[in-house]
Order: C-alpha cells, then structure tokens, then sequence
C-alpha cells in the first residue's frame, strides 16, 4: 500500500479576509482531506469551515500537535499516513514547521518516505522580510528573545553586533502582550542609527510597516500592545 501525502497547510494570521490570504488551489485541497493533525480543534474547524471544507465536520478527523507533543508521540500521529490516508497539518496561524511545533514531524515523514508537500499561503517571517527594505539576501529568525530583562538586553546587543559583522537582518518577535517592552528595550539599548522595521498586524485590518533609524524610532513609538509584530533589526 502507498502512503498517504502530508499536505502543509498555511492558515490566515488573523480575522483576514481568506480570499486574500489563501489561494484556491489550497481551498480545493482542503475541501477533500478528512484528516488533519492541527493545534487547536476548534480554531481548525472553524478555519476549515470558512475555507470551505466540503466535508461535516463532524466527519473530519484531528489530532493534536501543539507544544506539549512529545516526539515519541510523532509516530502516531503519522500512522494514518501510513496506512494511505492523505493528511494536512494545520498550523494555528501562517505557515506550518515555520516558527511552529510541526518541523520534528515533517522531518520524521521524511525518513519515513511519506510525501511531504507544502502550499502557499501567508508567512508573517517572509511578509516581514520582503517588505522591511533590510537585507533580504543573508538573514536570521530568533523566534523569541529572552523574558527577563538583563538576558534580553545582551541578547539584543548580540543580534546587533551580528547584523553589523556579517551585514544580516535579524528577525525576531514576541509574545504580543509584550510587544511593548521589548520595543522599548531596543530603543534604549541599540545605536540611534541602527534601523529597525516593525511589521505589525501583517494582512489585517490596521496593519502597519515601517523601518526607521532608532534615532527616528525614539520621537515616537507606535502602540504594539497585544498586535502581533515581527521585529527586524539591521545595524
């Protein structure tokens, strides 16, 4: 028997409007697959109920895979592949593997020789990056920087000093509740003429882009309070 394919599915990075953020060739997809591995069920059937799933619902299997999933439990989560069952990993928002408890799973169906196939949709990394006018030829993603505040400020001097040795965009975020503080903390610790662009609310209502100097950053600072941001940082 073949096994089944691993289709990669991207989801809307907020209460966008899906016909902008996923194409049809990921909709028809969606509308045949009754299994998912997903991180939350009930934002999952809500996503696949507005992308027009032609399935009940109640008929479509899920399993979870959030970031209490232990990697022993990547085999079953991969069985149904196995026995021929195409299936979709559902991120919760953007795209699955990226920033994203999926990446040991994929790398499993991989040496398991399950087709892997990714589709298109919205990356909040790659909106940011491509909009940002920083250096979209050599650059790094942190994920988050250290909570506690004397870590995050040598965390920050390092990925500045980095960006400046190697001329690299460092991209990075943060919980948005905290947004705020780590804004601050780069506009009190990295040099005035360090640029910084802020992609916040990528493909929603309210969305802003803007890349400045911290010199220009410091005359006013935008509110990112519970907005989810993408930081990038070039020296």
């Amino acid at each position: 028997m073949s096994t089944g394919t691993l289709y990669l599915i991207p989801a809307p990075l907020g209460n966008s409007d899906i016909d902008w953020t996923v194409p049809p060739a990921v909709r028809e997809c969606i509308g045949r697959l009754d299994h998912y591995i997903v991180e939350h069920p009930k934002t999952a059937r809500q996503f696949l109920k507005q992308a027009g799933s032609a399935l009940p619902l109640q008929r479509i299997a899920m399993e979870v895979l959030d970031e209490h999933t232990q990697p022993e439990e990547f085999e079953n989560l991969l069985a149904p592949l196995l026995a021929g069952i195409d299936t979709g990993l559902l991120s919760e928002a953007g795209c699955p593997a990226i920033a994203d408890p999926g990446a040991g799973l994929v790398r499993l169906a991989h040496q398991k020789n399950i087709p892997v196939v990714p589709l298109v949709g919205p990356s909040s990394i790659l909106l940011a990056l491509m909009s940002s006018g920083l250096d979209g030829q050599h650059f790094a993603f942190h994920g988050y920087l250290p909570v506690e505040n004397n870590k995050r400020i040598k965390k920050i001097l390092e990925l500045e000093k980095s960006s400046i040795t190697s001329n690299q965009t460092q991209i990075f975020i943060e919980t948005p509740y905290r947004n705020q503080k780590l804004l601050e903390a780069i506009t009190t610790t990295c040099r005035e003429e360090t640029a910084l662009c802020i992609a916040c609310n990528l493909t929603l209502p309210g969305e802003l882009i803007a890349t400045r100097t911290i010199r220009e950053w410091k005359l006013a600072l935008p509110d990112l309070v519970n907005k989810p941001t993408v930081f990038l940082l070039q020296g």
